[in-house]
């Protein structure tokens, strides 16, 4: 229970904190208070509007004034007044406050009447009490008359007779405190006697040692004393010189007839004696109010303790990953683990993939599976008209490799889908960059070879070396083993495995958080293995530009330099969205969706450029798959030195176009010189 205490300004704190019980503020009372003063009292106690009990050490008067400013701020029956002895069961301070003062509880020391005293004060008389200067005052103030003209009190007064009798002329009631005072005295009279005896045994009257003793040694003696007091209760003192605390318990109580009165509810000595029953408070309720500096804290809120007011404090929510460890602590869950509801423990978080099911996953499937069936068409149709001119022409066995670049870059959407393990990690990093490796390999060979026939034709009428299809199919294969060593060694340095990523989405409501299941591929990891078929790209890129000039009927090196352009532009657009989208909680969606439709419209550029076409005519325009008059090496030189001319023309007409036709295969033929119509060759540039 919390309480404010109210004392003089000059008193110091008598109210420690104890079990159960602190003081959540101390208030002083000016000895000469300013008009508004307790008005501001009233304000600060309620600061702390919860910490009702109010307990006042304070005279009477100002008593009163604390509850004429509590009536004036509307707080009647809000605060619970403990008042000391001086309040006690005094009229004086709740005189017009009666509502303000319900139920407060006073006290005052045990008290017994002594009939002596009576006897003894009511035979007083101005006759045989001459040795008091004050009794002729007493007598004119009880009798309300006037001594002579040397009377104390102004006015036109009776004159006092002198025959006047105390308690049947006036009221009279024995002051609560003769017995105390008479008991001092008698300690004070047992004390020098027993300091006598043991000073001066045997000596009457004062002897020399007790003529010149100091306070403690008379003090040693008084609290030494035992004996009955005038009520007939024992009078001693404990070692801090205090006498036995005896007290009545009073609370101030307005009945149904609205009359106030205090009543006794109970006692102190040696132990409290407490009816609570006979207890009322506001409107005459039972219940026992609450005075609490602060409420208790909610779950996951740790106690802020006010400095110097251990039963007050702030209640402060365990913010972020922090959980409730103790009353007045918030701890930091583990990593990998964020607060429950009530913030009052950690669990697990959340594990996370992406799901087949999800819209992240759901377009790069549908456009891969799209592209397998568009790739499997394909290779149906060229297998099925492998001998026809169109498909020997375009280098059956290359186009075979590149499909099979296509089809991987559409398989492995799947294998970046797919829930991350030893085995899915593994065929990640194996099939993640050799799609494109297999394409851009044959794409690089390809327009290599027809950037050398014809630089070879300016020079010479002779054929350049490794131009044939078998030759073509090992510096193909030479290219994507590089890629594979690469994938070997990475194998070796650092084996495949599965981590959940908690960073990723670790956002700042935990309630979010997520862990993420992946494979240990980091970006730097991710773009080592696409910088190899990224360098193949750029590189046929480059020899794309180079052959630009070659007539667009000869063979493919426009639809592959279309084809390389459109997919530097996809890659180009690919690498500001994948790396952009680092820091964001979406990472693994976008990331993984980003680079699987990348590599589907890498392949799908590829395959609609460069296949497409040649399927349209094998089955739409069979009579256009005939072969053509094949031409001499001569004759190809002679187009290749004419090309640069015949573009430069072709810029006069619309378009750029020029008009030209030139085999697609070439033999060299060196014995004559005779052109002759034959079949499309196996050996098709």
């Amino acid at each position: 229970m919390a309480f404010v205490q109210i004392r003089p300004g000059k008193q110091g704190s008598v109210l420690r904190d104890t079990s159960g019980v602190c003081i959540a503020q101390s208030l002083k009372i000016p000895r000469e208070p300013r008009p508004g003063e307790f008005d501001k009292i009233i304000s600060r106690l309620l600061e702390t509007s919860s910490a009702r009990a109010v307990i006042m050490f304070a005279n009477e008067d100002d008593i009163r004034r604390v509850l004429e400013a509590a009536k004036r701020s509307d707080q009647t029956g809000h605060f619970l007044w403990v008042g000391s002895d001086s309040w006690g069961s005094k009229i004086s301070p709740v005189i017009q406050q009666e509502r303000v003062a319900e139920g407060a509880i006073t006290i005052l020391p045990k008290r017994a009447t002594v009939e002596a005293f009576d006897r003894y004060f009511r035979s007083r008389s101005l006759s045989n009490n001459r040795r008091n200067v004050w009794f002729a005052e007493f007598w004119e103030e009880n009798f309300g008359c006037k001594l002579g003209m040397h009377g104390k009190r102004p006015g036109s007064l009776k004159k006092c007779t002198g025959l006047e009798k105390v308690g049947r002329d006036s009221s009279y009631e024995q002051e609560g405190k003769v017995q105390f005072v008479m008991d001092a005295v008698y300690a004070m009279a047992h004390a020098l006697h027993r300091m006598h005896r043991d000073y001066c045994f045997g000596y009457p009257g004062l002897c020399p040692r007790m003529s010149n003793i100091n306070g403690k040694e008379l003090l040693g003696y008084i609290r030494n004393v035992n004996f009955n007091g005038s009520a007939g209760t024992p009078v001693v003192f404990n070692q801090n010189g205090d006498a036995p605390g005896r007290y009545d318990i009073f609370q101030y109580q307005i009945t149904n007839k609205s009359t106030a009165e205090y009543k006794v509810i109970g006692q102190w000595t040696n132990k409290l004696h407490l009816n609570v029953d006979a207890m009322r408070w506001h409107t005459g309720n039972s219940k026992l109010p609450i005075s609490v500096c602060s409420l208790p804290c909610r779950m996951g809120e740790r106690k802020k303790t006010v400095k110097g007011v251990p039963c007050c404090w702030h209640c402060e929510r365990c913010e972020g990953y922090h959980f409730q460890a103790s009353e007045v602590s918030c701890e930091l869950c583990p990593y990998e683990q964020r607060p429950d509801r009530n913030r009052t423990g950690c669990v697990p978080i959340p594990i996370i993939k992406l799901e087949w099911h999800s819209a992240w996953a759901g377009i790069p499937v549908f456009v891969a599976v799209l592209g397998i069936l568009a790739t499997s068409f394909v290779v149906v149709t060229f297998v099925r008209y492998n001998d026809t001119p169109i498909v020997r022409a375009s280098g059956r066995e290359m186009s075979y490799v590149l499909l099979t670049g296509i089809f991987l870059c559409y398989a492995i959407t799947f294998l970046m889908i797919a829930t991350p393990s030893l085995a899915i990690c593994s065929f990640r990093r194996v099939f993640l960059g050799l799609g494109m490796c297999f394409s851009y390999a044959a794409l690089l060979t390809k327009t290599n070879r027809i950037h050398r026939i014809f630089e070879q034709g300016k020079k010479s009428v002779a054929a350049p070396r490794f131009i044939s299809p078998a030759s073509q199919l090992v510096i193909t294969f030479s290219l994507i083993s590089v890629q594979l060593l690469g994938v070997f060694v990475w194998f070796a340095v650092d084996p495949p495995h599965t981590l959940v990523d908690y960073g990723e989405q670790r956002t700042s409501n935990p309630e979010k958080a997520r862990g993420v299941l992946k494979c240990d591929i980091s970006d730097l990891s991710l773009i080592c293995s696409l910088g190899y078929s990224i360098l193949l790209m750029v590189t046929c890129t480059v020899y794309a530009i180079k052959t630009r000039g070659v007539p667009e009927t000869f063979n493919e090196a426009k639809p592959i330099g279309f084809t390389m352009y459109t997919t530097c532009i996809i890659w180009l657009a690919f690498i500001p969205i994948f790396f952009g989208t680092a820091q964001s909680a979406e990472r693994m969606y976008i990331q993984t969706t980003t680079l699987t439709i990348s590599l589907s419209l890498s392949a799908s550029v590829s395959l609609g450029m460069l296949f497409m076409p040649k399927v349209y005519i094998i089955i739409f325009h069979p009579e256009q798959n005939v072969p053509k008059r094949k031409r001499s090496f001569k004759a190809i030189v002679t187009a290749a030195t004419m090309s640069g001319k015949l573009v430069q023309k072709g810029s006069d007409r619309p378009n750029g176009e020029v008009k030209t036709e030139l085999c697609e295969s070439m033999e060299t033929n060196t014995s004559s010189t005779k052109t002759t119509y034959v079949s499309y060759s196996n050996h098709a540039i």
